[in-house]
């Protein structure tokens, strides 16, 4: 694969995901369908890959939480993202992200889309007080806890933050921020 230019050209959307099952495959199917994405994969999300027996798309530069210091989120300083899409969120991460906590992947790259003035979109799992999410046995039924649906609340009032609260919100989002660079999602 031929390395991708760098400097200062925001072409292409960068794409991290947590460790949830919630709508996970269909992030990867949604992934699948961009162009020009990098993929920023937590520890957490790499448990979920070997649990649903998943696979990460092909052809495209793959970070994983590896390092302490998070060593990709410099890619925002260059100017390389012209989004970020953070899909799916976890209730762990979104509160990490409401209260400023950077200390994994994930939570790196969103504080430094935030700084860099990098549009960001989270597709946050716990967004209703009754859900239905895939566990590994199957469809299971969960009842978010009131922090989870405030910390949700309070991130949606972050700036340059679109919160989604489903895979159709979060295709539009991403559609829409596709057609304000003049570029296609399929």
């Amino acid at each position: 694969m031929p390395p991708v230019p760098y400097a200062g050209t925001r072409s292409r959307l960068g794409w991290a995901m947590t460790g949830s099952g919630h709508f996970f495959e269909e992030s990867l199917e949604e992934i699948r369908r961009l162009p020009d994405v990098d993929l920023f994969v937590s520890k957490a999300a790499a448990e979920v890959i070997r649990m649903y027996k998943s696979r990460l798309p092909e052809g495209m530069r793959i970070y994983r939480d590896t390092t302490a210091a998070a060593a990709p989120v410099g890619l925002f300083y260059e100017a390389v993202y012209h989004t970020l899409v953070i899909a799916p969120a976890t209730s762990n991460t979104v509160a990490k992200l409401v209260y400023g906590i950077s200390d994994t992947l994930v939570t790196n790259v969103f504080a430094q889309a935030g700084k860099c003035r990098v549009p960001i979109i989270v597709f946050a799992c716990d967004t209703a007080p009754e859900l239905e999410t895939k566990a590994p046995g199957g469809i299971v039924k969960v009842w978010p806890r009131r922090i989870d649906l405030e910390n949700v609340e309070l991130l949606k009032g972050f700036e340059d933050t679109a919160v989604v609260e489903s895979m159709a919100g979060l295709v539009a989002a991403i559609d829409a921020r596709m057609r304000c660079r003049g570029t296609s999602s399929s």
